[in-house]
């Protein structure tokens, strides 16, 4: 009984020390020290010329958020004889992981170091959430001296949006990005195009914008609908809003992947080339939800040069490893009564229709490398083979993943179960979703590296992300509500090391970001708080 008793002091006690700053994710190392740091009006933020672009976006965040600048001046010496001061810096010293960075604050000043600049910026971020949460900032402000040791356990740390159901305007996907950049996410996967919607500029083949990037209206309610609300919804992103974009990402160390869909979810693209279906059409861009027959004729070469021709635009605006084909929710049905489609299966001795979709998937995959490019797709390109090179996203539960990691691939996990926040995160909503029930603590308990793995094999997953599809998700306010405060769960999954994640420890930090998100004016779930959830207390 005496120990049992001890055990649960100790806890406490602990909960108690780590509860004295409140950061999340989570971070490696936490060392409180004694005494403050006082930030006044004229702190100074030290930096050399490598680092500048971090200490430009402490002193946008400070403005953003706070309404003051702190003068930067930059050294090229060491900063540690200086005094009222923020110093980034590099670490010297070698560390397996290229996010490794180190907060330390005393008396005298504070000091963000990283091994690169992407590192220093997750310092910044920890930084930031150790000011004050208020409207009004009372100088000077007192920070607690501590010494934070800090990497992430996974290098992808993903999150998705859906434009092409409901389209999202540049300054909302910026915030979205700051959003990310707030958590330590690090990939922003863009999906662009759908059967609702082609959302990007490809100057050769204006008709995807002119013509695929509208419909003339949306079911209303759930799937399939109580009617139509006969309103004209679209909008897509010039080349020149996609560059500010992924500038914008850049700049706060976030990669974006772009997703161009095929050979399904290709309503859109058709409706503006019709002769790139089986049929010839006609085709339209879809008013309601769900998988459609019509895809990209997988016999005709003009669907290949056409893709490649995009893709090429694609690339040329989005310098990132990966590009996203999807892959997913192809219906076969087409192909089967298609004579050019038939004769391919049989020029290039395949069984089925399966094997074409695997042909249509390698054959992009080729093409992506020559670029110099890796593909991406959703588990379904396992199906029929799967080139060497390929990067598997698996959604359908985790069974796709591991099967892909068995077989040398590298794997990034999204299991709905877990990862799809477009799923309700309260009982009983009163918000139309599109099913499924997903409260934060699930999220929080969320494991990537399934146990079936050996240790050889669990090197392969990459690691994880969330995916917010928007068929009913129309607007900003309902997007941030379902985004937060999930983000902050994942976040933890995706950083913090496997032993240290712990519910009882997580929730005190939770409370303390509802307060962030109120003072930030982010529109919130609220189904923490109701009991009906089992969740909060």
């Amino acid at each position: 009984m005496k120990q049992s008793l001890l055990a649960v002091l100790v806890f406490l006690t602990t909960i108690s020390f780590a509860q004295t700053v409140s950061i999340i994710p989570e971070p490696v190392s936490i060392q409180m020290n004694t005494g403050h740091f006082k930030l006044t009006k004229s702190t100074i933020i030290l930096t050399n010329d490598l680092l500048k672009q971090g200490a430009e976006l402490l002193n946008g965040y400070l403005k953003k958020i706070y309404g003051f600048q702190l003068p930067i001046k930059t050294m090229n010496h060491s900063a540690s004889n200086e005094t009222n001061c923020i110093a980034l810096g590099e670490i010297k010293q070698d560390h397996q992981s290229d996010g490794f960075y180190r907060l330390t604050i005393n008396n005298q000043q504070v000091t963000i170091e990283g091994k690169n600049q992407q590192a220093v910026s997750y310092g910044i971020q920890s930084f930031l959430q150790l000011m004050p949460i208020t409207t009004s900032i009372q100088f000077p402000v007192l920070l607690p001296n501590l010494r934070i040791e800090d990497y992430p356990r996974f290098a992808y740390r993903g999150l998705h949006l859906d434009v092409g159901r409901h389209f999202y305007s540049v300054d909302f996907i910026k915030k979205y990005i700051d959003y990310m950049a707030m958590y330590k996410l690090n990939t922003f996967h863009w999906h662009l195009t759908e059967d609702q919607g082609w959302r990007i500029e490809i100057k050769k083949y204006p008709k995807l914008t002119q013509l695929g990037a509208y419909r003339d209206g949306t079911i209303m309610g759930r799937y399939p609908g109580t009617g139509n609300d006969s309103i004209r919804h679209g909008g897509f992103y010039t080349q020149e809003q996609i560059k500010e974009v992924v500038k914008y990402a850049a700049e706060r160390y976030i990669t974006i992947i772009p997703e161009i869909e095929m050979p399904g979810h290709s309503s859109a693209a058709l409706a503006a080339y019709p002769e790139l279906g089986c049929t010839g059409g006609p085709y339209k861009v879809q008013q309601t939800w769900g998988v459609f027959k019509e895809v990209y004729c997988a016999g005709n070469e003009k669907t290949f040069q056409f893709l490649q021709d995009v893709l090429d635009e694609v690339m040329e605006l989005f310098p990132s490893k990966y590009i996203h084909i999807g892959g997913d929710e192809c219906p076969k049905a087409s192909w089967k009564t298609c004579p050019k489609c038939q004769q391919r299966i049989i020029d290039n001795h395949l069984k089925d229709e399966h094997e074409l979709q695997s042909y249509f998937v390698q054959r992009m995959e080729k093409y992506i490398n020559s670029k110099g490019r890796r593909m991406i797709g959703w588990d379904e390109i396992l199906e029929g083979g799967l080139a060497a090179n390929a990067t598997v996203m698996s959604w359908r539960g985790e069974d796709g993943g591991i099967a892909a990691a068995k077989q040398g691939h590298d794997v990034i996990m999204t299991p709905g179960n877990w990862c799809y926040f477009d799923h309700s995160q309260i009982k009983n909503d009163d918000s139309v979703t599109i099913g499924g029930y997903l409260p934060i603590n699930k999220v929080y308990a969320y494991e990537p590296i399934p146990a079936s793995l050996s240790n050889q094999e669990a090197m392969h997953i990459l690691g994880a992300q969330a995916n917010v599809w928007t068929e009913y998700i129309g607007n900003e306010k309902k997007l941030e509500y379902m985004l937060f405060p999930r983000i902050s769960a994942l976040s933890e999954v995706l950083w913090s090391p496997k032993e240290k994640r712990n519910w009882l420890n997580f929730e005190p930090r939770l409370q303390n970001e509802f307060k962030r998100y109120d003072w930030l004016k982010i529109n919130y779930s609220k189904a923490y708080f109701d009991k009906t959830n089992g969740i909060g207390n």
